[in-house]
Formats: C-alpha cells, sequence, structure tokens
C-alpha cells in the first residue's frame, strides 16, 4: 500500500519552502492577531537556522529542547532544526523538574528554547544541567539571512517525543524527517487537507497529537493553522465562531469542556466540516453531543510511535460506526496479533527508542500493546489495553466496555476499571468512580444490569475525588490496582 504523495519532498524544511514560492501571501499561521504567510514563515525559518547555527552553535545531530505553551516559534524552531539535521526534544510543561531532568540526561540537548511563561522554570533546568537557554522571542527576531545550512536528510532523526510511560518508565521515540513527512502525507490525505482549510489547533505541540494530527499536515498541504497557546473551551468556541474553522482536533477531556461551556447550544458550529478525536476510545454521549449539533465527530488512532495517525474513522462513517477507529489510513498496514493486539506497519512509524532501542520487529511491525475486535467490514474497535486485561473466573474482561457503559450514567464525571487480586476468582473487577453528584453503588450496578454480562459487573466499587493519570492524561489503572489491591 503506498503512501499519499502531494510533492516530492525528502526533507521537512522543503514543506515551507516550496508553499512560499507557490504561495507566499496565503496565511499559515494566525496567532494572537498576528498572521504569518508562507513567505514569512519560510524567510523565518532561514533567519532562525543561520542563528543557531552561528551564534548557538547548534550542529547537525545535536539536539534542542524546548519548554513552553504552543507558539509559532516552537514550529519555526522544528523547520529550522530540520533544515540543520538536528533534533527538537519538546518537553511537556504539566510534568515535574526533577522529570525533565531525567529527560535531559537521557539524550543531553545542547540548550533549552523557553517562551516567556516558562522562563523561569527553563534557565532553572538549564543551569540544573548546565547548558545554555535561549528565550524563543529571540529566535523568531533573527535578522534577515538569505542562506543557511541544509544538512538534513530524510533519514535524519528531527524530533524526540517521551512516551507516556503507562506501563513503565517514559522513553523518547525517534522521529526521522521521512517519519514526520510520511505522516503529513497520510493525515493530509486521510482528512483532505486542502489550501482552503483553516485548521484550529488548541492541543500542546509538545505531543504528537496536537503536533502532527493536524499541525503538521495541515502546513504540509498549505492550509491555515490558528494556533492557540492553551485549550480554553471559552476562547475555543468564540474562534470556531468568530473564525470559521473547516477542522479541529479534541481530545474526550476537551470535549467534555467545550459540551459543558455554557455557550456550547448558542455557538455556531456550521464552518466545521468535522471535528477530529485524538482517542481511541471516546465516551458515546460526547459522539453524539457533536452529531446532534451536525458536526461529524471523527476518530483517528494511533500512539507516540506510530505517526500517530494508524487507523482512522472519516466522516462518511462517522454516524454509522461510533466506538470505532475506523480502518488503516492509506499507507498504513494493520493486523491483529496474538491475544486480538494491534500491529502496525508503515513509514511513519518509527525504528527506534533513543538512543538506539528497537522499536520494531524483525518483520517492520509495531506492538501497539492495545487489544482489538475487527468487524466484518474491516473496521477496527478498541477494546483495551493488553496489560490492563481483566481475568476473572477464565474470561477475559476489558476495562473500556465497562468504563464506556458507567460514563453514560449522569452522576458518573470519570471512571477507570481494573484489577485486583481475589482468592476464589484469581482476580476480581473492580471500578473508581469520580462523582458529578452523589450517587450509590446500588444505582450504578442497576444501570449496568441489562447492558453488560453479570461477570464483568465489577464486584467492588471505590468512589475516589480524583483518578491518578500520566502527564498526557493517560489513566493509570496500575496505579489504583496497588492502592486498592
Amino acid at each position: 500500500m503506498g503512501v499519499p504523495v502531494f510533492a516530492g519532498e525528502v526533507s521537512l524544511a522543503e514543506v515551507v519552502a516550496r508553499h512560499a514560492l507557490e504561495s507566499p501571501g496565503q496565511t499559515a499561521l494566525l496567532f494572537e492577531g498576528e498572521r504569518l504567510s508562507y513567505g514569512d514563515l519560510a524567510r523565518r525559518i532561514v533567519a532562525a537556522t543561520r542563528l543557531l547555527a552561528q551564534d548557538w552553535h547548534v550542529r547537525s545531530g545535536d539536539r534542542v529542547a524546548w519548554l513552553g505553551a504552543s507558539h509559532p516559534g516552537e514550529l519555526v524552531l522544528l523547520f529550522a532544526l530540520a533544515r540543520l539535521g538536528a533534533v527538537l526534544v519538546p518537553l511537556n510543561y504539566r510534568l515535574a523538574p526533577g522529570e525533565w531532568d531525567r529527560l535531559l540526561a537521557d539524550c543531553k540537548p545542547v540548550c533549552v528554547v523557553h517562551d516567556i511563561t516558562w522562563a523561569e522554570a527553563a534557565k532553572a533546568l538549564a543551569q540544573r544541567n548546565s547548558l545554555a537557554s535561549h528565550c524563543v522571542d529571540e529566535l523568531m527576531a533573527a535578522p534577515p539571512a538569505s542562506d543557511a545550512p541544509t544538512d538534513g536528510k530524510a533519514d535524519s532523526p528531527v524530533l524526540l517525543v517521551s512516551t507516556s510511560g503507562t506501563t513503565g518508565g517514559p522513553k523518547l521515540a525517534v522521529h526521522t524527517q521521512a517519519n514526520l513527512l510520511a505522516n503529513m502525507a497520510i493525515a493530509a490525505a486521510s482528512q483532505e487537507l486542502s489550501p482552503h482549510d483553516r485548521v484550529l489547533t488548541v492541543l500542546p505541540l509538545f505531543h504528537v497529537g496536537g503536533l502532527c494530527i493536524q499541525t503538521l499536515p495541515a502546513l504540509y498541504a498549505g492550509a491555515e493553522v490558528v494556533l492557540h497557546a492553551k485549550f480554553d473551551p471559552g476562547e475555543t468556541l468564540g474562534a470556531i465562531a468568530g473564525l470559521r474553522p473547516t477542522l479541529t482536533l479534541q481530545v474526550p477531556a476537551t470535549m467534555k469542556a467545550l459540551v459543558e461551556h455554557p455557550r456550547w447550544a448558542s455557538t455556531d458550529l456550521s464552518s466545521l466540516r468535522a471535528v477530529w478525536a485524538g482517542s481511541s476510545l471516546i465516551p458515546t454521549a460526547l459522539v453524539e453531543a457533536f452529531h446532534a449539533r451536525g458536526v461529524p465527530l471523527c476518530n483517528v488512532y494511533g500512539a507516540t510511535e506510530t505517526g500517530p495517525f494508524s487507523i482512522a474513522l472519516g466522516p462518511t462513517h462517522a454516524r454509522t460506526h461510533v466506538g470505532s477507529c475506523g480502518w488503516p489510513a492509506q499507507g498504513v498496514e494493520a493486523k491483529l496479533g496474538e491475544g486480538g493486539e494491534v500491529l502496525l506497519r508503515a513509514p511513519n512509524i518509527v525504528a527506534r527508542y533513543w538512543p538506539d532501542v528497537p522499536a520494531l520487529d524483525a518483520d517492520g511491525w509495531f506492538a501497539t500493546g492495545d487489544l482489538a475486535v475487527q468487524a466484518a467490514d474491516g473496521s477496527y474497535t478498541i477494546v483495551g489495553r493488553a496489560k490492563e486485561l481483566i481475568i476473572s473466573g477464565g474470561e477475559n474482561i476489558h476495562p473500556a466496555e465497562i468504563e464506556l457503559v458507567l460514563a453514560q450514567h449522569p452522576a458518573v464525571a470519570e471512571c477507570a476499571a481494573f484489577g485486583v487480586p481475589d482468592e476464589r476468582w484469581g482476580e476480581a473487577v473492580a471500578v473508581a468512580i469520580v462523582a458529578k453528584v452523589p450517587c450509590t453503588e446500588g444505582a450504578l450496578r442497576l444501570h449496568l444490569e441489562g447492558q453488560l454480562a453479570r461477570f464483568k459487573i465489577p464486584r467492588k466499587w471505590y468512589f475516589v475525588d480524583a483518578l491518578p493519570k500520566t502527564a498526557l492524561g493517560k489513566v493509570q489503572r496500575a496505579a489504583l490496582a496497588r492502592r486498592f489491591a
């Protein structure tokens, strides 16, 4: 299965340069009222490349960390590093300083670039790790340059992204320029992106979801990106009404915040030809809330290592396949391995973790750790994580199937099912509930009866103030199991 190709770029920096030649006046980025055309963006990338090489002494193969909210300068930095053949290491600003230190000790960047908001934390981080620190404003104000190094190649590493560490310590996935280009082509084709689109980006660029599902693919297609520093439901609804984007990417937590916002019902959503969700599992009530407003809620499945554009449910099937992730995107191969684990093979999937730990098997397949079922029409539905499977009395129980039904109860804000040791059954199904309003175990049991087999109904119920989560928002069921074992 071939990868869709719009142009013949072999390095990331060529993407913006192509649009700067073909449509220099087309808006590339809109951020806090400032517009950058593709011509402007290309010039800033060349100027930043020269600054990085001459003043900051960044060389091919070097790593440069970023600490800050989403900012056009982070994208300029990425493309400039791509020209140099150097590597961007975006840091999750939600992590603790000690976690940043461990990541930097692993990949040893030569400097840290930061925005104004995170200046103090970045300078302290740089001092602790004996690194230089630079403000992004300096990068964006680099003097014009007529030329700059172009040492980046297709196989040059360009992005190191931390995995969530759900089942162990985080690892750094090594994305090459070829990986990102393939993902941009795959994602752009799947979402039918064109220069006529305006994409609203509100998810953080430190993660491949915010960066690679729509933002980079939109720039690849010559579309306009409206970039927000951080997600705010009121500002997002205001941007949809005022700027009239055609696409945006959300996750269940932001979808919930939008649907529950006072202006949700009155906001004009008619400009949106689709909303895409970057999540393997989306509560049905949230999907239906968007469909009720006439907006197809599409879904993309993948992982930090897989681009992440792997399996996609587009607008055509959004209403008929609620709960499904859809079909493999063009250029992506998928199959179910032992126990129903999703295996993927594609040119946008990383080959290794930093520094040189293989991520693929001998035949090039990536084991996702996610379990799925495949329907007769070929579509995939994720049912849980391989290491989170609950085996009770010989029955295999996926936490997700319990959680999706429980989440439909009006008193449930969040929930997580997990297994705890049990002398009789081996494991017993337990569930932790974060309630919106006071509710009882009996009421929730009654809600599940008739919708789930009896052996799937939790035997142990715990009402908690919050669920333990990774820095990227994934529920840590193992932590719950340890707490309530």
